[in-house]
């Protein structure tokens, strides 16, 4: 009798030792390989509101509704099947695979040579076989629906010609875009609300009254408008849909519709993890100034022997760490020129091209348009921020072609700069001329170039996979 208990003890042991291993796999396959995001200037809090897709979405709200409505009748077992969402999300899962196995492996899918045809390799990439595999597979299957709700100048327009350029490039080239954009909703993996922050500030927000609730407004309106008409925001709870902005304002244009700020993707120039920005599931997107609009001849620099200079910053006092960049360098050194202004006859453009390392410091938000003037310049990156998700970062390795200084280095970083042997400071030199192909504005856009970055950055989001 004790031999037949025991037998039963030890069968029930495994049975259970077997579903606590099911289960913690199963809990465990979002995410593959460490965490995606290694380049923040601080530790990233995320949020435990991140689904691996919409359904997953509708199944937390429901469940977390289920103890608030007593009269709740249906179940979420019980909702009614949507053929289309169940093939665009087996579609999903296939491209999940496919990156997965592209992340194990390290096999890459084959491409013609060529220019027209990059193939991602060399140490600037986290994973440049995952990634080539991700990006291959997001050309031939990712599918956007914009909305057609709303009216310029608020709603699918934005400006091509200011420190918020890539808001208004964005939106230029998306709704001429005929490779990734459908017509039919239906066919759609994600869904683009194109409102623009910084149009409805630029027309709307009044600068003595300062109501920033015209942007609740805005936002809220256009939410309940397309959440009305389709079906696709309440089926999903807003979680396959995406927002663009590089206003400073940006994340708290989201605030005012819950779904939007806690569900939807959010492709933000202000990627600040201080401010609730969870790179999880919102993306971070480089703030590019373009002055005139012109996106032709803004990359190239001096060769390494005519960069006379260490470092070289110019730029206006303001945030929480420009005043102490000025405090310990402003004029005071010939190998590292910081300035408030520039003096007269001294070109901007022309030092940054004589520098071996432009100095990015944040000023009253993390982005800086900086950061993509010393990438075009060919001038090493010094990046000095707090809580800043670099763009790309689940892709791009920073710390191959830039150089990280905490607020409290400042000081030392002379000492720093001139601590770096040569032919590191040549290796990454070469690698920021390698990934200039990632920040710039092409029209009609190319392969792998800012655009496109920016759209993969989504892409990663909607299958909630790292590369």
């Amino acid at each position: 009798m004790r031999q037949f208990h025991a037998r039963n003890l030890y069968v029930l042991l495994f049975v259970g030792a077997s579903l606590a291993l099911v289960s913690a796999l199963v809990l465990t396959k979002g995410l593959v390989g460490s965490s995606p995001w290694p380049w923040t200037t601080s530790t990233v809090k995320t949020s435990s509101s991140t689904f691996s897709s919409p359904r997953d979405a509708i199944r937390q709200k429901e469940f977390m509704d289920a103890g608030n409505v007593s009269n709740k009748k249906k179940s979420m077992w019980e909702r009614p099947r949507d053929a289309e969402l169940e093939r665009v999300e087996a579609g999903l899962a296939r491209a999940r695979a496919l990156i997965r196995a592209g992340t194990i492996n390290r096999s890459s899918i084959s491409a013609p040579l060529g220019e027209e045809y990059y193939v991602p390799q060399g140490d600037i990439y986290r994973n440049a076989v995952a990634f080539h595999r991700s990006y291959v597979i997001m050309e031939k299957l990712f599918k956007i629906f914009i909305y057609k709700e709303g009216e310029a100048p608020l709603f699918h327009n934005g400006p091509c010609k200011s420190i918020y350029s890539i808001e208004g490039v964005f939106f230029s080239l998306m709704e001429r875009d005929t490779h990734f954009r459908t017509l039919d909703p239906d066919q759609a993996h994600i869904y683009f609300l194109p409102f623009s922050v910084v149009m409805i500030i630029h027309h709307l927000f009044d600068p003595i009254v300062r109501d920033k609730d015209v942007m609740k407004h805005v936002v809220a309106d256009y939410v309940k408008v397309i959440s009305q008409k389709y079906r696709y925001w309440n089926r999903s709870l807003g979680a396959d849909h995406f927002m663009l902005s590089c206003h400073d304002w940006g994340p708290r244009a989201t605030w005012y519709v819950p779904r939007l700020y806690y569900n939807s993707i959010r492709a933000l120039c202000n990627a600040n993890t201080s401010e609730h920005f969870n790179p999880r599931k919102d993306a971070s997107i480089p703030e590019i100034n373009l002055i005139t609009g012109e996106t032709t001849g803004l990359t190239g620099g001096l060769p390494l022997s005519k960069r006379a200079i260490l470092a070289f910053f110019a730029g206006r006092l303001h945030g929480r760490i420009r005043p102490a960049l000025l405090h310990h360098w402003k004029e005071k050194d010939e190998l590292v020129q910081v300035y408030e202004t520039l003096p007269e006859g001294l070109s901007y453009p022309d030092l940054m091209k004589k520098s071996k390392y432009c100095i990015c410091p944040s000023g009253h938000e993390v982005a800086s348009p900086r950061i993509v003037e010393a990438i075009y310049a060919e001038c090493v990156p010094v990046l000095i921020s707090q809580h800043y998700v670099l763009p790309f970062s689940d892709v791009l390795d920073w710390g191959s072609f830039s150089v990280q200084v905490s607020v409290d280095e400042i000081p030392n970083l002379k000492k720093i700069l001139l601590g770096i042997p040569q032919d590191r400071y040549i290796r990454m030199q070469e690698r920021v001329k390698q990934v200039q192909r990632h920040f710039v504005v092409n029209n009609p856009p190319k392969r792998f170039d800012v655009f496109h970055m920016i759209i993969h950055s989504i892409w990663l989001r909607r299958l909630n996979v790292a590369v």
